[in-house]
């Protein structure tokens, strides 16, 4: 029997916050406030299955949602957990803890780790939709996976080419301009979007079209905040030729470049 919406709500946003307070304090063994990364997408899984758990009726649209989150958060949590050993800290957080000082472990619980911890759980409003739902499954939830496994592919095959191009030594200091970067300077964060509307258009097929708000933050945070914003901030002067590349390639949407 179902708890109630408000109830597997809360119930997701314990198991995050207690989760990523325990990624915390194994940060605070590593000095590596970058563990967080890795851990964001796998955190939606847990979430979701939170969700289903404290829902308790395990129906065939929340698993659908499981099902479809846990394939990207084990693909791109690998990934950014691969880049993570090979790279150590990323220097953002390097900055805040010379800025904090001493203070950075305490500092970083609120405005790392469990500032992440509530966005994920806003975020994650259509797997909490989806599971809920008691609606059979429809055209709304083919087309929703549909979305999603194009979003999917974006990403994946975007991230694919970066790390080839990176692995190329001969290509240090240039800009990657080829496959899908040719059409878009960060496809595989528009992936990422496409692939959290997807998520959505599932949720609207239980029913619960008022979790719109979850892809649209995902896709304002990818564009404004952690994504093209933050990633193009010193691209242009510590790459010869992005300015250029700025001027004939669309930022997010896959668009042919201009001439």
């Amino acid at each position: 029997m179902s708890t109630g919406l408000g109830m597997v709500a809360l119930a997701g946003l314990a198991t995050v916050l207690i989760a990523m307070t325990m990624l915390w304090v194994v940060s605070l063994r590593l000095t590596d406030a970058s563990i967080v990364d890795p851990f964001w997408a796998p955190g939606f899984s847990l979430v979701t299955l939170a969700y289903l758990i404290a829902d308790g009726r395990f129906e065939p649209r929340g698993v659908l949602a499981l099902v479809l989150v846990s394939v990207w958060a084990a693909r791109l949590g690998y990934h950014l957990l691969r880049r993570n050993l090979r790279s150590g800290e990323d220097p953002r957080y390097g900055a805040m803890r010379e800025r904090h000082g001493p203070r950075f472990g305490r500092v970083s619980l609120f405005t790392v780790f469990w500032l992440q911890a509530v966005l994920l759980w806003i975020i994650s409003a259509p797997l909490a939709g989806s599971v809920v739902s008691v609606t059979p499954l429809g055209a709304w939830d083919l087309l929703g996976a549909a979305v999603f496994l194009i979003g999917f592919s974006l990403e994946a095959v975007a991230d694919l080419q970066l790390e080839a191009f990176k692995a190329d030594r001969g290509n240090l200091g240039r800009v990657l301009d080829t496959g899908l970067w040719r059409y878009s300077r960060h496809p595989n964060y528009f992936g990422n979007a496409v692939l959290w509307w997807g998520l959505y258009l599932v949720a609207v097929g239980g029913g619960a079209y008022w979790t719109v708000f979850g892809p649209i933050l995902m896709t304002y945070l990818l564009l404004r905040v952690s994504g093209v914003t933050l990633l193009e901030k010193g691209l242009a002067t510590s790459r010869p030729g992005y300015a250029q590349y700025v001027d004939r390639t669309s930022a997010f949407v896959p668009w042919p470049p201009k001439r």
